[in-house]
């Protein structure tokens, strides 16, 4: 897992609202692929996953106060499009987090 300081306090709805207006966008951009990855609020927290090329999410995002706490799906640590998603994620945390930017707390 790995923990995120956001050095402002967001809503998941804001986190979720980001992610559906340009998580697809900016991975056709990067990838010149067109793959689509849905984006869904479960229990609290926030899903990506591609169903129809991965099982289980690729990524599980949960806010905590003003930690982010990003868990990334064991089967798919090496994979290309995940590694590109977590890119992605990592640009739109800071956008997301403004001025006062993020750090990050732990990784492992």
């Amino acid at each position: 897992m790995k923990i995120i300081t956001l050095h402002k306090a967001i809503k998941i709805q804001d986190l979720y609202n980001l992610l559906l207006q340009k998580l697809n966008p900016l991975f056709h951009e990067r990838r010149k692929s067109d793959i689509d990855f849905t984006v869904e609020q479960k229990n609290g927290s926030i899903e990506i996953n591609s169903p129809k090329i991965y099982e289980g999410f690729l990524f599980s995002l949960t806010l905590n106060g003003t930690e982010l706490w990003i868990t990334r799906s064991e089967h798919y640590v090496d994979d290309v499009n995940s590694l590109t998603i977590e890119s992605i994620l990592n640009d739109l945390f800071k956008d997301l987090a403004g001025d006062p930017g993020t750090d990050l707390v732990q990784e492992g």
